[in-house]
């Protein structure tokens, strides 16, 4: 018991001092947690879409706080430790649409924790993939050699199908292929990949071809062997009575063929097959081929297109029409002078034709004219199509007498 006793200040001192070593070596080896900006952006990934859609908006990058260990962790943290995803979870991106979706960012280290995602959305555009199919057009890059002609380009398959986000295959007006000929009169055979361009000639990117290439063979002729004549239109029978023509076109105006010197020296123009106009009332066009002298041939085969302007050919006719009162007051009646009206009703002829006066009205307005005497205006109401171009007298006297 003495020995325990003995030195007892220095012994209790001795405790003291290692508890309070102890605490602090304690409270050291609890690394303090801080919250830092990393320094970078971290990019979004592109997110894992449904077969038949695909995605047409840029995603960007982000910035972010993280929250972890301050010494030992968050200085060590690299982009490559981070990896920022759109969350895609409630929407249906398969229908394809606009929508605006949370960013989800994570760190590789469990120890690390995203407190801040800027900006914490991406608006995402999802097209649906489509296809189209569309015809292959040629596109000279320069002429042919001095003294000969180009024929017409012929290209096989004629038809390539588009495969892309719908509104860039909705945007392809064309499908061209450059031909480029040589210096020598050789007919271009040669073996291309379309370009698909939009309305103002710019070439769309982003849209598959199946096939992927055409074959083009253009024939280079003599130009001693064409000729380029007018197209005259052949029209067959009349128009509908009170009807006329007042107007007929061709597309092209002229065509260019081939053949021997002697047959073209002799041809002045090309006919085209009857354009039926029997019984027309209105316009009409039609593609019809061209009628070919016996030698000739067209350096560019296809046909032309004859658009025919027909109108109603016009007139006028006279009808006396007894007069009308509307809106005749209570107690009160007309007394006319004049009973009737001469009007000139104007049209087409063929509706004339059928006009009867049952199908006409002249009436004069009293709503409101007090007892005594007045003049008033006529009104004439034809059916539609006609118009009444003249009214005489085009004011009558009346009297408003009491019953």
């Amino acid at each position: 018991m003495r020995l325990l006793v003995r030195d007892l200040p220095l012994k209790a001192a001795a405790v003291v001092m290692a508890m309070v070593m102890w605490v602090l070596a304690a409270q050291a080896s609890v690394e303090r947690i801080a919250t830092i900006a990393f320094d970078g952006r971290v990019p979004l990934e592109r997110p894992e879409l449904p077969s038949g859609v695909v995605l047409r908006s840029a995603l960007g990058d982000v910035a972010v706080r993280l929250r972890g260990p301050e010494s030992s962790v968050l200085p060590r943290v690299t982009l490559a430790d981070l990896r920022a995803t759109a969350d895609l979870g409630g929407i249906d991106a398969a229908a394809g649409g606009t929508f605006e979706v949370p960013i989800r960012v994570s760190a590789a280290d469990p120890r690390v924790s995203v407190v801040e995602v800027a900006p914490a959305t991406v608006t995402l555009r999802i097209e649906r993939v489509t296809s189209r199919t569309i015809a292959v057009q040629a596109r000279f890059a320069n002429g042919p050699p001095a003294g000969s002609i180009a024929g017409d380009a012929v290209l096989a398959p004629r038809e390539v199908t588009l495969t892309g986000p719908e509104t860039l295959v909705a945007s392809v007006t064309a499908l061209l292929v450059t031909v480029r000929f040589g210096d020598a009169p050789l007919d271009v055979l040669q073996t291309a990949q379309p370009s698909p361009v939009d309305a103002s000639g710019a070439r769309v990117e982003g849209v598959a071809l199946a096939p992927s290439a055409v074959e083009v063979r253009v024939p280079v002729l003599p130009a001693a062997t064409t000729r380029t004549v007018p197209v005259v239109p052949s029209l067959r029978g009349s128009v509908a009575a009170g009807f006329a023509v007042t107007r007929v076109q061709v597309e092209p105006a002229a065509m260019t063929v081939r053949g021997s010197q002697e047959r073209l020296a002799a041809l002045d123009s090309l006919a085209t097959a009857p354009f039926d106009v029997g019984d027309l009332e209105r316009d009409r066009a039609a593609t019809v081929a061209l009628v070919l002298p016996e030698g000739v041939a067209l350096v560019r085969p296809g046909g032309v297109t004859v658009r025919v302007t027909v109108v109603a050919q016009t007139g006028s006719r006279g009808f006396a029409l007894g007069l009308v009162a509307k809106g005749t007051g209570e107690g009160l009646s007309v007394e006319y002078e004049t009973r009737s009206v001469d009007v000139v009703i104007a049209g087409p002829q063929s509706a004339l034709a059928t006009l009867t006066a049952a199908q006409l009205a002249a009436t004069i307005d009293v709503a409101g004219l007090a007892q005594g005497a007045h003049q008033v205006a006529v009104a004439v109401r034809a059916p539609d199509g006609l118009t009444v171009q003249a009214v005489q007298p085009a004011r009558v006297p009346v009297t408003m007498v009491r019953k």
